[in-house]
């Protein structure tokens, strides 16, 4: 990244600015003027602080027009006149802002329906008319089935009212609904019992509640009979204005966005009476194209370009830069801080790993189908240009996102379906049952026997076509190979964070956290060699046993933490419970093993429960069982996905990204002033 200052004459500042946005290079940092003298900064004074308001308030004026004609972005259309701007967003927003007001109205009506609609018809039951009367006070209240407060209601209307009132009620789903009756001066008493019973008063919404029970009853009910219709004629007149509008307003609202842009960029540069300066950054590989920008103004701007410092800069922006399958996998990085500019971007990290544990976890060919169903369909609406409106959460998914997702969904469904392919899973032992995959224990000690295990042949042959090479379902012998598996990851992975920390301390010639990565990673590699010498503990007696070079390791570890530690003693007095934690952060990786063991087993056991159907109750058993499966299938993938999802990401963002100081210091992304508008849109 490249820091550059530019210096130009006042009366050019609009236009240079103008060019920077065409050129979409450089991403732009406020100036510090330390002395205030002839240059000064801070918000804009007089006419030009006049201009962007009026801007500002069209911009705001425009951006609320789209968004109540509730259109996503489309293509510019046509950019009118400047000077008629204003007289074209006022076409449109007198119009667009009645039918959202309008909509808003209907809306809130269909929703008081919904809410008070059954109680409110109940209740004009009750009343029979009596709240008609003048003479009358009619209360209505709801309370919970089951509720003991409408014993104590009535005994405290009884005490305060004697017989000067009457009580009925109706159960409305699990609701009782009921009426106080009393006469009309005693109506604050009777409210008066309602509050020492803990009794609340029904009160209608708005308009409703000057009604009386007969006529909101009825009004209710017309609102459920002819508002949803009314609405769909709002949402079909809206959406006529926007396809006639929405092109035209999305450019006049850009080229607005693209005037405030750069009244933006005048307020936090140093302004003088004849003199600008600008200060930003730019890739080094873009250098050419704000030259080019510049070029056309000659004598009238100069500018000087340095190296950013990647030492001490805490202003410069991150640009992440991948290849073309890593870059998809930014958008997972999106859920964290970028990196600090002149560090380690660990995206790549990511794409790797990140697919690969879940895959790891999942493990199902099945459910690596649905995924692979799924990523499929996300890439073919972003292949049409279309985004996913997931309006329930108030959001839009745009195409390149889901482009992106697309990808990483794929990634992950090939994981998942290769590493079924090892543990024989198809929605869970479904291809087992089938005849398919079959464990075969001959096969597992000959790829696994040399860690320890043996698997047992059963009395009753076990027969298939493909042999299941990772039996994670066969706990009884295989779990601790599938548990020391995970935990690899978790040592390369921990030992690979403490690495990146001394790399990163040598690199910015910063001892202290040099030290500490020094340190931990000689600890944590020997507390690891200990684990494997010792036999997770079970033999101690290897202490002494210096023919073995896991204990060499375990000595030299150790003796490097001490060294590293009394040299950072002073800034980390507690790097030995540090210690122990790295240690746990390796046992984390655990969750590997766990989480997916008990994915499997409930799998199985939703395959299980369909099968055993099926033989016992023959073709109706097969039905039944085939729904019921498919049923607990998806209840048990919607209950557990997100957790599948969260547990890799939780390793590399805490256990991995920890060691390396990533999560200690972040950069601003880079963000480079760019025009939104065409050419043609923006005065000078």
């Amino acid at each position: 990244m490249q820091q550059v200052v530019i210096a130009a004459r006042k009366r050019d500042d609009k236009a240079i600015i103008s060019a920077l946005q065409a050129a979409g290079v450089l991403h732009i940092v406020p100036v510090q003027v330390q002395e205030q003298g002839r240059l000064s900064t801070g918000p804009l004074q007089g006419a030009e602080a006049d201009e962007r308001k009026h801007t500002e308030r069209l911009l705001a004026r425009a951006e609320t027009t789209l968004t109540e004609l509730g259109t996503h972005r489309v293509p510019h259309g046509a950019l009118p006149d400047e000077r008629d701007w204003g007289t074209h967003l006022e076409n449109v927003a007198g119009p667009a802002s009645i039918l959202a007001k309008r909509r808003a109205e209907l809306t809130s009506d269909l929703d008081a329906a919904g809410t008070y609609g059954q109680v409110t018809q109940a209740l004009a039951t009750l009343a029979g008319g009596v709240d008609r009367s003048r003479r009358l006070a009619v209360i209505p209240f709801t309370m919970q089935v089951g509720d003991a407060g409408l014993n104590d209601l009535n005994a405290a209307l009884n005490a305060d009212l004697k017989d000067r009132y009457a009580l009925d009620t109706r159960t409305v789903g699990n609701n009782v609904v009921g009426l106080v009756v009393v006469p009309l001066a005693d109506r604050d008493r009777a409210r008066a019992a309602l509050g020492k019973a803990r009794v609340g008063e029904l009160r209608l919404p708005g308009r409703f509640d000057r009604l009386t029970l007969a006529d909101a009853a009825r009004e209710f009910e017309r609102i459920e009979r002819e508002t949803p219709a009314a609405l769909r004629d709002l949402d079909n007149e809206r959406a006529r204005l926007a396809d006639t509008h929405a092109p035209t307003l999305y450019a006049i609202r850009d080229a607005l966005a693209d005037r405030v842009a750069i009244h933006d960029v005048q307020a936090v540069s140093a302004r003088g009476k004849y003199s600008m300066v600008l200060q930003g950054y730019v890739p080094a590989d873009r250098v050419k194209d704000m030259q080019a920008a510049l070029a056309t103004f000659g004598n009238g701007v100069s500018y000087q370009l340095s190296d950013a410092d990647e030492h001490h800069g805490e202003s410069v922006p991150v640009q992440l830069k991948n290849n073309s399958y890593v870059r998809p996998f930014q958008v997972v990085m999106g859920l964290m801080s970028l990196p600090k500019y002149g560090t380690f971007d660990p995206t790549w990290v990511i794409a790797v790993f990140f697919p690969l544990f879940f895959g790891i976890i999942m493990a199902d060919i099945g459910y690596g189908l649905l995924f692979l169903a799924f990523g499929m369909w996300l890439l073919g609406k972003a292949k049409r240009n279309e985004g996913w409106d997931l309006s329930f959460f108030g959001a839009y998914v745009p195409p390149e996102t889901l482009r992106n997702l697309g990808f990483v969904t794929n990634v992950m469904a090939a994981w998942t379906i290769l590493w079924g392919l090892l543990t024989g899973e198809f929605f869970g032992t479904l291809l087992e049952h089938a005849g398919l995959f079959y464990v075969n224990p001959e096969i597992v000690n000959s790829l696994w026997g040399w860690t320890g295990i043996r698997a047992e042949a059963a009395a009753e042959a076990h027969h298939g076509v493909i042999p299941i090479l990772f039996p994670r379902l066969e706990t009884s012998y295989f779990s601790n190979v599938a548990l020391v598996f995970s935990l690899l990851f978790g040592i390369v992975q921990v030992l690979w964070g403490w690495g990146i920390r001394i790399a990163q301390g040598l690199r910015h010639r910063d001892p202290v956290h040099t030290w500490e990565g020094l340190a931990l990673f000689g600890g944590v590699g020997a507390l690891i060699a200990m684990a494997f010498a010792t036999r997770a503990g079970k033999d101690f007696s290897q202490f002494t046993n210096f023919g073995n070079p896991l204990v060499l390791l375990m000595y030299v570890g150790f003796l490097l933490f001490i060294v590293g530690w009394i040299r950072v003693i002073k800034h980390f007095p507690m790097l030995p419970i540090e210690l122990l934690s790295q240690g746990g952060a390796v046992m984390s990786y655990s969750r590997i093993f766990a989480v997916g063991l008990v994915s499997a087993i409930l799998a199985k056991l939703c395959t299980d429960l369909g099968w055993s159907l099926g033989e016992s109750l023959g073709i109706l058993g097969v039905l039944i069982g085939i729904i019921l499966g498919v049923l607990l299938h998806f209840f048990v993938l919607a209950l557990t996905l997100i957790g599948h999802i969260v547990q890799p990401l939780r390793l590399h963002m805490v256990e991995f990204l920890n060691p390396t100081g990533f999560n200690a210091e972040t950069s601003p992304a880079y963000n480079p002033l760019r025009r939104l508008s065409p050419v043609s849109g923006q005065g000078k």
